[in-house]
């Protein structure tokens, strides 16, 4: 059975929907992509706890990790048809339903973790965690993902001139795929879950992403050099599909939104724990860790800031508002 057909398949199976009735309980289904030894995992469990708690047992989150349902591009078109309740994405994936959101995938847009926060949690990210809706699928709060720095097969990265000749792996992200290009590199876009096997059959050279997920996904058995550059922030976003919202009331509504909001606080706390335990455990695998120093990324990707103000215009205030965000 091909994976489209499986994937049909496993529809067809959730077409009860993504918040199921069992007497006078709701449960809703919430899927993703990472392994139950992710911070992202723990913070989910802890946001379906909170909603028991809260709606005093009459509403249940039922959590499947590890891909059981889908990869994330799959989950969200569950969502969409409401055959899932939640799920987790990187802000990266929902460039095709929120060029708003796409911002968020600017390289170094942050000036430190002071001003992501003020941004995400703030009204500037409301205003993004809704911009989607229209496509049936509604934000309800972000995730720490850490900074996506390089790391690489065969040697550090200690300037942009480094990149040169070397096929990284991108997310299937326009704003991504740009970054990469200004910065000399060529960006090849690879499933994450088989970023593994492209690593070893030499189908990319390198790949980016933050520490937690370079050790969780084992990629340092491939990649002894990891040079932390910290060029972009992206969060997660956690979504719930529009069909399973609108089927609560409003008490329920605030339930959930409360439940989120208190996860993501929790999730920020099992974040910097996951870093430091992400960066000792492959060190002591052999990996090569170096902080190459910032300014020649930053100088390279300024272009990226061109095409955009170019290409949608509509976006400019947007970026200006996040950048003159004080903390």
């Amino acid at each position: 059975m091909s994976r489209r057909n499986i994937f049909v398949f496993l529809a067809l199976i959730l077409a009860l929907g993504g918040c199921q009735l069992d007497t006078n309980v709701k449960v809703i289904k919430m899927g993703h992509a990472q392994v139950v030894a992710h911070p992202v995992h723990n913070a989910m469990v802890f946001l379906g706890q909170r909603l028991e708690e809260k709606s005093g047992g009459r509403i249940k989150v039922k959590v499947y990790p590890n891909q059981q349902l889908g990869t994330e591009r799959e989950l969200v078109e569950l969502l969409q048809i409401g055959s899932l309740g939640m799920t987790k994405v990187s802000a990266a994936s929902l460039e095709a339903f929120s060029p708003e959101i796409s911002v968020l995938g600017l390289p170094y847009l942050f000036r430190d973790d002071a001003h992501m926060n003020q941004v995400l949690k703030g009204e500037i990210g409301k205003e993004l965690l809704v911009s989607t809706e229209k496509f049936w699928l509604r934000g309800l709060c972000f995730y720490d993902a850490g900074k996506r720095s390089f790391y690489t097969k065969s040697k550090p990265i200690t300037n942009p001139e480094d990149l040169a000749g070397l096929k990284i792996r991108v997310q299937e992200s326009k704003m991504a795929i740009n970054m990469v290009r200004g910065m000399g590199g060529s960006p090849t876009p690879v499933a994450y879950g088989e970023l593994y096997t492209a690593l070893q059959q030499g189908i990319v050279d390198a790949a980016e992403n933050n520490p937690p997920s370079f050790y969780n996904s084992r990629h340092y058995e491939v990649c002894k050099y990891y040079s932390i550059d910290e060029h972009t922030a992206i969060p997660d976003v956690v979504l719930v599909s529009t069909k399973v919202w609108e089927s609560l009331n409003l008490e329920e509504q605030n339930w959930l939104q409360e439940a989120a909001n208190e996860s993501a606080d929790y999730q920020e706390e099992l974040w910097k724990a996951a870093v430091e335990e992400a960066l000792r455990e492959v060190m002591k695998a052999g990996v090569e860790i170096s902080y190459p120093a910032k300014e020649p990324f930053f100088e390279k990707v300024s272009g990226v800031y061109e095409l955009v103000f170019k290409e949608q215009p509509q976006l400019e205030p947007l970026i200006q508002r996040i950048q003159q965000a004080k903390e």
